[in-house]
């Protein structure tokens, strides 16, 4: 399935480093190559590349891997596509739609079997993916709760532990969200996160042969989490999420977290996916 790797910061961070290892992924150490996609927000708007091309060989991808990319919010995509043509440049993740004057991004790894969710009409698909209706559905039962004004962020937070226990009923849902302020990591398979945080170390990527020594390029206020299907470095400390489990990430910590509930069948392929490993 997909690669998914998503980053919140106290402070505007550069992802070259750890972009430069998710993108070999995407066909050159792994077999993702049905395309790749990164959004990262200034603020409330978010700026959004996409590519049907694989990660490893994309234009795209070369031309973010050297431009100097800082944000305090990113989520971004590899593709190894279960629904939807792959070809079809609306099918790329990750996906972004406007709420409460806000961009939210969104990308999903897994495959949601018959999943046909009622929409009332204000987020309709562009493509033909799981993934995107997924979204959809998520924004709409947000956009039902408060209309116009924000929710407060645990309302927001709870009605995704409900939305993500129910969807996850139809298969794998692996997903990153954000809005710009907070991001939110939900594994039903496999995902891991690492809070980088004073006092820093040298790390080194796993999918290229590149070090970096961040107590160089950070200060003792810095600090960001890292999320990803797998750890991108050798010698950091990753933690892997559980089945069920739902962060809350905001300032580069972990505000909140909770435990769902999970399918038997869904368990199974957690640890069919640690076997893998």
């Amino acid at each position: 399935m997909c690669q998914l790797l998503g980053m919140n910061s106290v402070k505007p961070a550069d992802l070259r480093f750890s972009l430069t290892g998710f993108a070999a992924r995407g066909g050159l150490t792994d077999h993702h190559a049905d395309g790749f996609g990164i959004g990262f927000f200034e603020d409330k708007a978010c700026r959004l590349f996409v590519d049907a091309q694989p990660a490893a060989t994309s234009p795209v991808a070369e031309m973010l891997k050297q431009y100097a990319i800082k944000s305090r919010n990113v989520v971004s995509h590899i593709r190894k596509a279960t629904q939807g043509d792959p070809m079809r440049l609306e099918n790329c993740h990750p996906f972004t739609r406007e709420l409460w004057g806000r961009h939210w991004l969104f990308a999903h790894n897994g495959d949601l079997i018959d999943y046909q969710p009622e929409s009332a009409g204000n987020y309709q698909p562009v493509g033909t993916t799981d993934s995107e209706r997924a979204f959809c559905a998520l924004m709409e039962e947000l956009k039902q709760i408060s209309p116009r004004e924000p929710c407060s962020p645990d309302i927001i937070f709870e009605t995704l532990c409900s939305l993500s226990e129910r969807t996850a009923e139809f298969g794998v849902f692996n997903y990153l969200l954000s809005n710009g302020q907070s991001l939110y990591a939900h594994c039903s398979t496999r995902l891991w996160y690492l809070v980088r945080e004073w006092p820093f170390s040298n790390a080194s990527l796993v999918d290229a042969d590149l070090s970096m020594d961040f107590a160089q390029t950070n200060d003792p206020e810095d600090r960001l989490c890292v999320v990803a299907t797998q750890p991108l470095t050798r010698n950091e400390n990753w933690q892997q999420l559980q089945p069920g489990q739902l962060l809350w990430i905001e300032q580069g910590r972990i505000v909140r977290q909770a435990q769902l509930e999970v399918s038997e069948a869904v368990r199974k392929k957690h640890e069919a996916s640690l076997a893998c490993v």
